[in-house]
């Protein structure tokens, strides 16, 4: 029986161990992933504060260190259940069964892909699904925002301070972003929409050099020079595991001190649902969390 147990390895799971194990629980972290966190995949990170410029693998690989100097145990599992039952949850496993007083859910978000020829190929070489971890770099270049729900626009009009053109390619032919959004993406001067389109293929050699797009009312194939594309067609959390109240695609919904609807099973980072997908508000998330989780446990065991 462990105090604690996390799902997830990443920014939010590692963060809310460490604060955990220093606030005395007996912790675990189970990850499925050998290199976990999206944030493993990006090529440079340069708005975590503390480092200017590092590379996604490496801030996760400092994450990881830490926590293993602070004495966070962790181990590797695919989680496939979590069963409450009431000062004990039951974390079913494909490597057994653990159990725990409380759980804290890391588990992340993926971006919805596309699932085009090139979009894996070129993913970091200009395929990227965050303007705010990787818009910097096409300063004075022309890039392609593919969606057109609030993401999207949104990091379009952060692109349009930053790169010399923005393309909005949308496969219908108006926007699911709110009003206010809308306009303000209209009113750009470097900002151009192409409706009724989609991303057929991303091609270059060594880093994405044009798209193919095709018409989705006439079904004409275009090809287009571009330096870089931003996808926003949706993101997946990863929460199947857990039966807690969700909201639209899945994201676990917390109070302010990060706990769900069920008592003891608290949510941290992409998972839960937020207003922003980042490092540092998952960073955040995971101390609340464990902070929380530590409360949650002590009045237990006060009570037993």
């Amino acid at each position: 029986m462990y105090d604690l147990v996390i799902i997830g390895g990443g920014p939010a799971g590692m963060t809310a161990g460490i604060y955990a194990v220093r606030y005395g629980l007996d912790t675990l972290v189970l990850e499925k992933n050998v290199v976990p966190g999206q944030i493993a995949t990006a090529d440079r990170v340069e708005n975590y504060p503390g480092f200017p410029s590092i590379s996604g693998m490496e801030l996760m690989n400092k994450f990881r260190e830490h926590a293993e100097q602070t004495g966070v145990k962790t181990q590797s599992a695919d989680v496939k259940t979590v069963k409450d039952e009431g000062d004990k949850k039951i974390i079913v496993t494909d490597n057994g069964d653990f159990e725990a007083l409380a759980v804290i859910v890391a588990t992340g978000a993926n971006p919805r892909r596309l699932g085009v020829p090139g979009e894996d190929e070129f993913l970091t070489k200009g395929v990227s699904y965050c303007a705010t971890c990787d818009g910097p770099f096409y300063s004075g270049l022309n890039v392609i925002v593919v969606g057109g729900g609030e993401s999207a626009v949104t990091d379009a009009l952060i692109l349009s301070d930053i790169a010399e053109k923005v393309y909005v390619v949308h496969r219908r032919d108006e926007l699911r972003a709110c009003s206010l959004l809308q306009k303000r993406a209209f009113d750009k001067e470097n900002i151009t929409f192409i409706w009724d389109t989609v991303v057929q293929e991303i091609k270059g050699s060594d880093l994405v050099e044009k798209v193919v797009l095709r018409n989705t009312k006439t079904d004409e194939l275009t090809e287009m020079e571009i330096d870089g594309l931003f996808i926003y067609v949706g993101i997946n959390p990863n929460t199947s595991m857990v039966d807690v109240e969700k909201k639209g695609a899945g994201f676990i919904v917390t109070d302010d001190k990060m706990e769900s609807s069920v008592s003891g099973i608290f949510a941290a980072g992409d998972c839960r649902r937020t207003s922003m997908w980042q490092v540092v508000t998952a960073v955040s998330d995971g101390a609340v969390a464990a902070i929380s989780a530590h409360e949650y446990i002590t009045a237990i065991k006060y009570e037993n």
